[in-house]
């Protein structure tokens, strides 16, 4: 019985490979554009091909192209929660590009991955920020087992929606991330607030610290392509 059960398993891995990869897929490219309408998978990998390039940086910033073993680095296989439970020096961290339509070659929006802990159990997210890499284009955000209709209304688009416009830096161009408040309907938001969500405070905190967390994370890239144009970001 093992041994029909280790051979269906094995006949099973590439299509679920597969379901993985257009999973995937699917969550970086809604953190920047509508992709309701697209309903077939080859449709949304062709899209994917066509619009994102990606590659894997370091800590510091500096483009990783091998593992410690040799083996080529692909930033869509890597996973964030493997990496997650290393140090934050020692991870991994993809970075994907959406591209222009008009001039391939022009970054509109960087998308960065992320993970962390909710009330119950993990959460993750894409983080979509402009090319000024400050103002947020869109956000993905998933979790495993948050409370429904409360914690796991994170997912809604309702929710997601509230973080578009909104800036990552101050003035002083010191990170400062997007918060999550306490409550809903809240008057007077900065740039650098959104509603929470009513009965899911401590969800809404788990995304505040996830998001600040990577974003901090992902500095050393970011300072590198302000400083030196989107060339560092082209492997």
């Amino acid at each position: 019985m093992g041994g029909l059960l280790s051979l269906a398993s094995v006949g099973l891995k590439p299509a679920q490979d597969k379901q993985v990869e257009l999973d995937t897929k699917k969550k970086i490219l809604g953190a920047v554009m509508d992709i309701s309408s697209i309903k077939e998978p080859n449709e949304l990998l062709a899209l994917y091909d066509q619009k994102v390039q990606s590659l894997v940086v370091d800590y510091n910033g500096n483009v990783v192209t091998q593992d410690a073993k040799g083996n080529p680095v692909v930033a869509e296989k890597v996973s964030i929660q493997k990496n997650y439970r290393l140090a934050a020096e020692d991870r991994l961290y993809p970075v994907f590009k959406f591209m222009n339509d008009q001039d391939p070659s022009k970054v509109e929006a960087y998308i960065f991955p992320m993970f962390g802990s909710g009330l119950w159990d993990w959460i993750s997210g894409y983080l979509a920020v402009g090319s000024d890499l400050n103002t947020i284009r869109g956000v993905a955000f998933d979790h495993k087992q948050e409370t429904p209709g409360l914690g796991a209304r994170i997912t809604s688009d309702v929710v997601q929606e509230r973080f578009e416009g909104k800036e990552l830096y101050n003035d002083n161009d010191e990170l400062v991330s997007v918060k999550m408040v306490k409550g809903e309907g809240n008057p007077n938001l900065t740039a650098h607030e959104v509603d929470g969500m009513s009965g899911a405070t401590l969800t809404g905190k788990g995304v505040n610290e996830m998001m600040v967390n990577y974003l901090t994370c992902y500095q050393g890239y970011i300072k590198k392509v302000k400083a030196n144009g989107s060339s560092v970001a082209v492997n």
